[in-house]
């Protein structure tokens, strides 16, 4: 069986995966517009209050820092922080051949993780809370590209 076709259970398992956090990216990038067009503010660079069909009343009030919408990008810049590395080293742990049960765990391990994290971080909880889903994503990364380095090594 070739490697990186869907008839790999690993890396349709991959496949996925990778599929979902890529509209997570995506779809975090639009909630960012969308609160910023509800709320009317949020927004970033000077030529954005020039006035135009999505903003027929510029003022430079738009500009001023707005909690809601940064809530959304600071979570946007987050999934760009961690999701790119586990697109990377998923698709490389496929090249090892891991045991499908390990592969499921760790790959929707991660997107389970990146899930709560949203929910965690959209609804204001603690610190700790987001954390500890950040940790269990970041981990299930770690232990793919420990997993790469040692069938390399070994």
């Amino acid at each position: 069986m070739e490697l990186y076709t869907p008839d790999n259970p690993v890396f349709a398992t991959y496949m996925i995966a990778a599929a979902l956090m890529v509209l997570k990216i995506m779809g975090q990038g639009w909630m960012t517009v969308y609160r910023m067009m509800k709320s009317g503010s949020g927004l970033v660079n000077p030529e954005d209050i020039q006035k135009g069909p999505f903003n027929p009343a510029p003022d430079p009030a738009q500009l001023e820092r707005n909690d809601y919408v940064d809530r959304s990008r600071r979570m946007h810049r987050n999934d760009l922080e961690n999701i790119p590395a586990f697109l990377a080293i998923g698709l490389i742990y496929v090249a090892i051949a891991p045991p499908l049960w390990l592969a499921q765990v760790l790959m929707y391990g991660f997107v389970a993780a990146r899930a709560c994290h949203a929910v965690a971080y959209a609804t204001r909880q603690i610190h700790e809370v987001r954390a500890t889903f950040y940790t269990l994503g970041s981990l299930s990364v770690i232990v793919m590209a420990v997993q790469v380095l040692a069938a390399l090594l070994i």
